[in-house]
């Protein structure tokens, strides 16, 4: 059974940084994509960064790039979103989601998700 936990939301003031971490458990990280995406109140959930195990660096929505950084470390099979600058527009509930068989556009694992609010 695949879980994947995050842990790391808060409440944290315009221009400060937060780290989140989505541990896994029930399967390696090391071959399969992870991502992250939020939901704001009111909106749709939306992309924010992924890795693949190949790749180096990360992917990011435009709005987030320059100031969030995904990461991951094989050893802990967790996956980090390091986020700074944080606005007030970046509210919202974090999941991270990894892929099985099928896409980033439609994961097999969710997690439960973890708030950060970011005041003004």
């Amino acid at each position: 059974q695949v879980q994947l936990v995050e842990s790391g939301g808060g409440l944290v003031q315009t221009g400060g940084s937060l780290r989140l971490s989505c541990a896994v458990s029930g399967r390696s990280i090391t071959t399969t994509t992870m991502g992250w995406f939020r939901q704001a109140p009111g909106k749709e959930r939306e992309f924010v960064a992924s890795i693949s195990p190949y790749s180096i660096s990360g992917r990011y929505a435009d709005s987030v790039k320059g100031r969030f950084t995904i990461s991951r470390d094989y050893a802990e099979n967790t996956v980090y979103l390091q986020m700074s600058s944080l606005k007030p527009e970046d509210t919202a509930v974090y999941s991270c989601a990894a892929v099985g068989g099928g896409t980033l556009n439609r994961p097999d694992y969710w997690g439960q998700g973890t708030q950060v609010t970011v005041s003004s």
